[in-house]
């Protein structure tokens, strides 16, 4: 069976993760993971991997102590963005609850964007989504 354009960019996708430190003060960094094959690689093998660079490559210092640990979809290549700049509030489906799912399975095709970041304070920022910098 032939391989499809389809087929290959899921095979060999990049993925622009926004590493959100702060919802508040709106502060992020993108990372950018290179060469992912989303119908392999599960949600929590990404989690490891997202949380494993931004603690060992250099520049991310100002990230390393805040416990990443929940992750959501921003936005799909050639899609809509939502009005945060920081994270997709009105898309609560959006979010990477099953660790054991792969990339693909829970909508990420190559050059999606996803946000990573603490559960606990992305709930928090949800029931008052003040921005303390404008």
């Amino acid at each position: 069976m032939a391989s499809t354009s389809s087929d290959d960019s899921l095979k060999n996708a990049t993925i622009t993760v926004r590493v959100i430190k702060s919802f508040p003060y709106r502060t992020c960094k993108n990372l950018v993971i290179r060469g992912l094959d989303l119908t392999g690689v599960t949600v929590g093998e990404f989690k490891a991997r997202a949380g494993s660079d931004v603690k060992t490559l250099s520049g991310w210092k100002p990230y390393q102590n805040v416990e990443f640990d929940a992750m959501k979809l921003y936005t799909k290549a050639h899609g809509t963005k939502t009005q945060n700049l920081i994270i997709n509030l009105d898309r609560p489906d959006w979010m990477f609850d099953d660790d054991s799912k792969t990339l693909a399975e829970v909508g990420c095709e190559h050059e999606t964007e996803v946000s990573f970041f603490n559960r606990a304070a992305y709930e928090e920022y949800l029931a008052d989504p003040v921005n303390k910098w404008e």
